[in-house]
This record gives structure tokens, C-alpha cells and sequence, in this order.
């Protein structure tokens, strides 16, 4: 490409990069690999997200100080890194995708060491992913997975999640984006009742709002709910 085509191309408009993430990811779980190959990632904004901080932090709820957490669909795992440095729980980050789990360790080395818990990543499949009763989590963080799965697989995710987390433990789901009804995805569109069939009886719901404190480009669009499993 000539140095004057590399001039006149324009940085893709926000709708732009969502069309080809969705032209991308039809429905196979492993397709998510190609757009992290092809560096389309518009949920990857380079930090962690404040809701998440400040419920860890606040004293709201009384968090275990130690324990085990998992974060799937990780991505780079920022938020993974504000779980185990804020509680102090080993977290484990899982996604499908190979190319962003190297990401993620690769940003994770960039780091300070963290100052309690430890982060390890994981590629594999949540849906196919087992752990034992005694290896159940303390607490499970959703964020852009609910909606990036098709809308068919969300009563198997809620299926996981009563597997996974331990009686007592915490399923923190921050729902974005909220944004009008379309056909197309991912993301799927979502709204916070949309989590109750899915996840079915046996659950607290301790948290439900808007968050005071979301990045700029999040503000009214998304919304924190924290379960607590009975």
C-alpha cells in the first residue's frame, strides 16, 4: 500500500469495527480467535472497569480476603488482575481464544507485582470447563460474556455458573452494553432480567444498579448486579 493510501485511511468509527467483529464471530465459539488475530476488539479498552473496583472495594459486601475466582472470557484480564490484587483471591482468567490469553500473560508480566492473590490464564471453553466440589469459586465475574454468547447458550451458562461457584459465593455480573433491541450480535442484546431464567432459583440478589463510576463511553449503558448463591 502506497504511503498516501496509509495517509488518507481514516481510524474505523466505532459502528465500523462492531460490523466486522460480527462478520467475524457467527456463532463458533472459536471464531473469537480470528478477531483477536485481526485486532478487533472493541470491548478491549486497555483498562479494567470502575463498577468492578469500587464494588471490590467499598466494604458493600463482605468478600472473602482469600478464596478463588474465575473470570471468563477474560481477554487481557485487567479485571481478573483488580480481583486478586483487591481480594487477594487467586483468579483464574479463561478464554477461548489463544491469541488473547497471551495477550493477558503478556500484560500481566508488564505489571507491578500484585500486592496479594495471583492471576494464571487459561485457554479453554467454559462451557466445558470442570472443577471438583472442593475446587468451586468463591466468586465468578461476568463481563461481556453473557452478551457475547448466543442468546440460545444463556440457560447452559446459567447451568455453569450454579456448577461452578460455591454455596455462599458471588456471581458479579456487570451487564453492558444496554443499548436498543437489534437482531444481530455479538453483543446480543441484554437487559438485566435477562439473567433470571438463565440462572433459575437459589440465588440472593444483593447488589442491583447503575453504577456511580463507569468509564465515559459506558456511561448508561450498562448496570451491576451481584448474586450471592444460596
Amino acid at each position: 500500500m502506497s504511503q498516501a493510501n496509509d495517509t488518507a485511511q481514516a481510524p474505523a468509527k466505532p459502528r465500523e469495527v462492531m460490523v466486522k467483529l460480527q462478520s467475524l464471530v457467527n456463532n463458533d465459539p472459536h471464531s473469537w480467535e480470528d478477531a483477536w488475530k485481526a485486532k478487533i476488539t472493541p470491548w478491549d479498552l486497555g483498562e479494567g472497569q470502575p463498577p468492578l473496583r469500587d464494588i471490590l472495594t467499598s466494604g458493600e459486601i463482605e468478600f472473602p480476603r482469600s478464596g478463588r475466582a474465575l473470570v471468563p472470557g477474560c481477554g487481557r484480564g485487567y479485571d481478573a488482575a483488580c480481583i486478586a490484587s483487591s481480594l487477594g483471591h487467586d483468579t483464574l482468567a479463561i478464554d477461548i481464544a489463544a491469541t488473547a490469553v497471551q495477550e493477558g500473560k503478556d500484560y500481566l508480566a508488564s505489571l507491578p507485582p500484585l500486592p496479594a492473590g495471583k492471576v494464571s490464564y487459561l485457554q479453554g471453553d467454559f462451557f466445558n470447563f470442570q472443577v471438583s466440589d472442593e475446587e468451586r469459586f468463591d466468586l465468578i465475574y461476568d463481563f461481556t460474556f453473557f452478551v457475547a454468547i448466543p442468546p440460545t447458550r444463556r440457560n447452559e451458562w446459567g447451568r455453569q455458573m450454579r456448577t461452578l461457584i460455591k454455596p455462599g459465593g458471588y456471581l458479579i455480573t456487570l451487564i453492558y452494553p444496554i443499548d436498543p433491541h437489534t437482531p444481530t450480535g455479538p453483543p446480543y442484546f441484554v437487559r438485566p432480567d435477562h439473567y433470571l431464567k438463565p440462572l433459575g432459583e437459589g440465588w440472593a440478589k444483593v447488589v442491583d444498579r447503575i453504577p456511580e463510576n463507569s468509564l465515559q463511553s459506558h456511561v448508561g449503558r450498562e448496570h451491576l448486579v451481584v448474586w450471592r448463591r444460596l
